[in-house]
């Protein structure tokens, strides 16, 4: 992929990204619906209601929610949202990603790594395992993370977590972890950069989480350049992923399905953050990745509830073909959210990371990319996310009955969707 047609594509669409926020794409509407008989007769009687139904939150449209721009929604600042801040600020340059972290402001981080487990705010492993119905003692498979650049602390923060949660180890001693860089080697690591290391140390700690049996390769990219975080994601499948989670984002570009090729490998399941921003944007609208959007999600007295989380990035793609297994989205292209998980930093998860202070409560769509994947990991059986839309039912529906472009299919009950 050329870089300089990146960014001209990407400068012009920053020019006029005030007015994309609204519109999302020349072929999506507020009220544009699949046709009658348009969803495939494996579909469930749920996903059909949807094609009488309104966008999943008040007033939004299939661009996104309003009030929204190129900034970001309203009460966010390039810092952060209301109550969270994001490792990575501001809107990716042309032709690179931004992590999708958000830290919890309302709970202070907690510097002591032997902090008892009762102690430590945040959903646990075990909330989780209970949340979304994961065998957790599963062998599960190979789960890989790619990031941008280097986390010097990525192997001794990760061993902090699961020693605090009573997760089996997982050491590069062991043969459980191995970090790599974007070429496969095993050094010559990339530059340390904090924001990433925060992102780094969630993703590691969500994989443990929902699968304290597989084995981790945490490949870290040269930079943040697509080039390079798609190289890694080639490196990632080179070294034995089942599954590549992606927690990142970039602004769509006309020429983003280039990239596609990184993002295509049979075989192998790929996770993407939907983002936090609001709108739809990519790797996550790639027909070749299972987008992840977000939710809130809390313990009630008859379980847990969750709800959607309005900052989750989706929408309509602008340059993408909606693929032929998503009829079931309120779009005429590509809707960049597939399933959901927590995301919402008020009610975040634990994660142990020296960058960011110690234990902190974090969030953003980065939580759900990794806990994903590694769900397709224990499958045993990773797919492409159209085997998801076969099994409608395999998804708790978030707020209303059927497909929401917000949350997309729903939250996973289990692995049988996966």
């Amino acid at each position: 992929m050329a870089f300089g047609s990146i960014a001209r594509a990407t400068n012009l669409l920053r020019s006029t990204f005030a007015v994309f926020a609204f519109v999302a794409c020349a072929a999506c509407s507020t009220t544009t619906m699949p046709p009658a008989g348009a969803v495939s007769s494996e579909t469930s009687g749920a996903a059909r209601a949807v094609q009488t139904q309104a966008a999943a939150t008040p007033g939004e449209s299939s661009a996104g929610l309003p009030g929204e721009s190129s900034a970001g929604l309203p009460g966010e600042s390039s810092a952060g949202l209301p109550g969270a801040d994001f490792a990575c600020t501001g809107i990716p340059q042309p032709g690179s990603a931004d992590c999708t972290i958000a830290i919890n402001l309302n709970i202070a981080p907690i510097a002591d790594a032997k902090q008892p487990a009762a102690l430590i705010p945040g959903l646990h492993p075990a909330d989780l395992q209970s949340a979304y119905a994961l065998p957790a003692q599963g062998a599960g498979g190979t789960v890989a993370i790619v990031d941008a650049y280097d986390d010097p602390l990525a192997e001794s923060d990760l061993a902090v977590y699961r020693l605090a949660f009573g997760l089996p180890a997982c050491s590069s001693s062991d043969g459980c972890f191995r970090k790599l860089n974007e070429r496969g080697a095993a050094g010559s690591y990339p530059a340390t950069n904090d924001a990433w290391s925060q992102e780094i140390a969630l993703d590691l700690d969500m994989v443990s989480a929902a699968c304290p049996n597989c084995k981790i390769v945490l490949v870290e990219a040269d930079s943040a350049l697509l080039d390079d975080l798609g190289a890694s994601v080639d490196t990632a499948v080179a070294a034995g992923a089942h599954a590549v989670s992606n927690s990142y984002y970039s602004l769509e570009w006309s020429s983003e399905q280039s990239e596609d090729t990184h993002y295509r490998h049979a075989g192998v399941a790929m996770t993407a953050s939907s983002g936090d921003r609001g709108y739809a944007t990519y790797p996550a609208a790639s027909p070749y990745v299972t987008a992840v959007g977000g939710t809130s999600l809390a313990r009630g007295n008859s379980g847990w509830g969750e709800s959607a989380w309005k900052y989750t990035g989706h929408g309509c793609s602008a340059y993408v073909a909606r693929p032929s297994w998503q009829r079931v989205a309120p779009c005429r292209s590509r809707s960049a959210v597939d399933v959901a998980a927590v995301a919402d930093p008020q009610t975040g998860v634990s994660t142990f990371s020296t960058q960011a202070g110690g234990w902190v409560v974090a969030g953003g769509t980065s939580v759900g990319a990794p806990l994903i994947a590694a769900a397709y990991a224990l499958s045993g059986r990773p797919e492409s996310p159209s085997y998801s839309y076969a099994h409608p039912n395999a998804f708790a529906a978030v707020g209303q009955s059927g497909y929401q472009s917000i949350t997309g299919l729903g939250t996973p009950e289990g692995l049988t969707g996966l």
